[in-house]
């Protein structure tokens, strides 16, 4: 008892350190795997201990020795063959039982090899016997205190067991001899264990610096995939999701891609704050995990773009999922008091039917949702192959309408816009057209969406102004010129320099430009818009609302800007749903014109009675058909004349 009492206090020291040290189960469990990695060593250790006790027992024939040299040979193979059976790779044994069944074999072994040496002493066998059991059993105990240093408490619980027996003998025998024997296998222990637990410190630190290696490499590839903003994963953290599950998904396999753009999210941004826009962008990342499928990958792509990649049945699954992502972005959210709403535009492409690969993917749902863009923002596009003829189309109008400007192929045409009581030409719209030397006229609706979505309308309207400007300074003085701007234009840096310099250039009084806007200019309203049109207003150039009734109409715009003219849009004079709805709209903005003394102007008049209705409706001026259509410059300056020598004729003849 006295003997066993070192080993269970050592033990439980031991064990009490391991707990202090808190090696982490993933450590704990590459330690207790190190038991299971040499089964080649523990099988030649077993032949040799079936040897040694099988020879000690044949040379001594006593039955003692035969009988314990049997129960080792059991143990033996019993050892091997769940070394041999057991993959401490597999998670399904768990480390408490790997360590176990390891525990119960290396116990058993090294005590019965120890009891095999005590009762080769104690039975007083010749020399030889007990030279050859001794020695195994301490060369065995000083081996497994190395081998197994992984997992230190079986490695020291190996050597005493195969040392106590021993031990315990050497006492009971008494002689110098046996005494000495006792002394250095009671040295051998601390000394071992010593070397045991530094092999066991080096083995621990080693590998724990590698977990945590291993840990900090993972974890700054974590956010190296992820967005700091949102939580989300990132440009990269998409690209490695989206091969990882393309190489991972069977062909039959149906996978959607949503491209997801925050309209005019800048204006955020611009106007409450980059702090609130990072709000903004963590709460729609929010809503997205709370409404995407499960298995979604769900990602800032950057900046006010999020891309979803999830799986769908069908293409009938994949709008629905689309729709609910819609809408639930699109719901109203409240931040730091503010109540906000977020609107979105959205391009799918469905893999394998738009894209095999993720480039191909990622290039249709991004052309889906610059069509969604086009079309008018706040709605979900699917990629079909019409898009990508669209698109070659377009770029081809982009580069061949920048060729255009350098070689003068565009011209300006004008429309006039009559005094609706007098007969007279009081304006001429300025309007662009495009003859392609191969082929021929452009429409404008086919290069102007284009010129603005690639920028180039700020030079086309720089452009058309100037051109513009420098025809009108030749038309008597009391003939006005009106060129239509885009909110492009407008916002881009110098807008007012290049009209003030048209102005210059052309030596024409800035009140005789009117410069028309829309009133889709209002909806980004900003600051250089005001700007703008504060300067030029100042300047004396008129400001008409074009296509009034048709946008984001608001008597507040009125309020706030400088409006001398609105231009009532032509579908409320000679669309399909005219009638007596549409009259009276025009006859209350007239009533509206009257009272703040602006000129309304009815636009798409085609035939007399349209004229009649609209000046009796209140319109002051007209412009369509009925009158003229767009002409040339030369033309434009033929009707001023004609108009003028009748009235001479008429005045002379009375």
């Amino acid at each position: 008892m006295k003997a066993a009492w070192p080993f269970s206090k050592l033990r439980a020291g031991i064990e009490a350190r391991e707990r202090t040290d808190k090696v982490s189960a993933r450590v704990r469990r590459l330690l207790v795997k190190t038991l299971y990695t040499q089964p080649s060593s523990l099988a030649i250790g077993a032949l040799n201990g079936i040897a040694a006790t099988a020879i000690a027992a044949w040379v001594s024939d006593h039955p003692e020795l035969l009988i314990g040299s049997l129960v080792l040979t059991i143990i033996a193979v019993a050892r091997v063959t769940a070394a041999l059976g057991i993959s401490p790779d597999s998670q399904k044994t768990s480390t408490q039982k790997l360590e176990l069944i390891y525990e119960i074999g290396a116990f058993s072994y090294a005590l019965v090899i120890g009891i095999i040496a005590a009762l080769t002493v104690w039975l007083g066998t010749s020399a030889e016997v007990q030279v050859l059991m001794v020695a195994n059993a301490l060369c065995y105990g000083v081996a497994v205190a190395a081998r197994n240093a992984g997992r230190p408490s079986i490695a020291i619980g190996q050597l005493t067991l195969s040392c106590v027996p021993m031990m315990i003998v050497s006492l009971l025998m008494g002689t110098l001899a046996h005494i000495t024997l006792f002394v250095t296998m009671l040295l051998l222990l601390p000394a071992m264990a010593a070397i045991t637990l530094n092999i066991f410190k080096v083995l621990r630190d080693s590998i724990a610096a590698a977990e945590t290696s291993a840990k900090l490499a993972e974890k700054m590839k974590v956010l190296a995939r992820t967005d700091v903003v949102t939580g989300l994963a990132n440009r990269a953290g998409l690209n490695h999701a989206m091969v990882e599950t393309m190489m991972s998904i069977d062909e039959n396999s149906r996978l959607a891609l949503i491209w997801i753009d925050l309209d005019r999210f800048k204006e955020v941004n611009d106007l409450l704050g980059h702090p609130v826009g990072d709000r903004v962008l963590s709460e729609v990342a929010r809503r997205l995990v709370n409404v995407c499928p499960e298995g979604s990958t769900i990602s800032r792509f950057g900046g006010d773009e999020f891309v979803v990649f999830c799986p769908v049945k069908d293409r009938h699954h994949a709008e629905l999922v689309s729709s609910e992502i819609h809408a639930e972005i699109m719901g109203p959210m409240r931040i730091e008091g503010d109540r906000l709403e977020v609107r979105a535009s959205l391009g799918v492409a469905l893999l394998p039917d738009d894209g095999k690969d993720a480039d191909t993917l990622m290039q249709s749902a991004d052309l889906a949702l610059y069509h969604a863009k086009i079309g008018g923002r706040s709605q979900t596009r699917f990629f079909d192959r019409s898009m990508t003829r669209d698109l070659v189309r377009r770029r081809e109008i982009e580069d061949e309408l920048r060729a255009a400007l350098q070689r003068d192929e565009l011209s300006i045409f004008f429309q006039p816009i009559v005094d609706l009581e007098t007969g007279r030409i009081r304006t001429f719209e300025a309007l662009v057209r495009w003859f392609h030397p191969e082929k021929g006229e452009l429409r404008p609706d086919e290069f102007i969406p284009v010129a603005e979505e690639t920028g180039v309308i700020v030079t086309l309207g720089n452009w058309i102004t100037a051109q513009a400007a420098r025809i009108a300074a030749g038309w008597p003085e009391d003939v006005t010129v009106a060129v239509n701007l885009s909110p492009l234009q407008i916002r881009a840096p110098g807008a007012a320099l290049g009209i003030r310099n048209a102005l210059r250039e052309a030596g024409l009084d800035p009140h005789r430009l009117e410069l028309e806007v829309t009133e889709s200019l209002f909806v980004e309203d900003s600051h250089s818009t005001a700007n703008f049109i504060q300067e030029l207003s100042a300047l004396g150039v008129k400001f008409a609302l074009d296509d009034f009734g048709t946008g984001y109409s608001s008597l507040g715009y009125i309020n706030k800007y400088p409006f001398n003219k609105i231009k009532v849009d032509r579908s409320f004079v000679s669309g399909e749903n005219v009638g007596r709805k549409s009259e009276a709209i025009i006859r209350a903005v007239a009533e509206m014109g009257s009272r703040l003394e602006m000129e309304i102007v009815a636009e798409g008049l085609e035939t007399i009675e349209q004229v009649q209705a609209v000046r009796a409706a209140g319109c002051t001026l007209g412009q369509g058909y009925y009158f003229s259509r767009a002409v040339p410059d030369y033309l434009a300056a033929m009707l001023l004349a004609q108009e003028r020598e009748d009235e001479m004729l008429r005045f002379g003849g009375n």
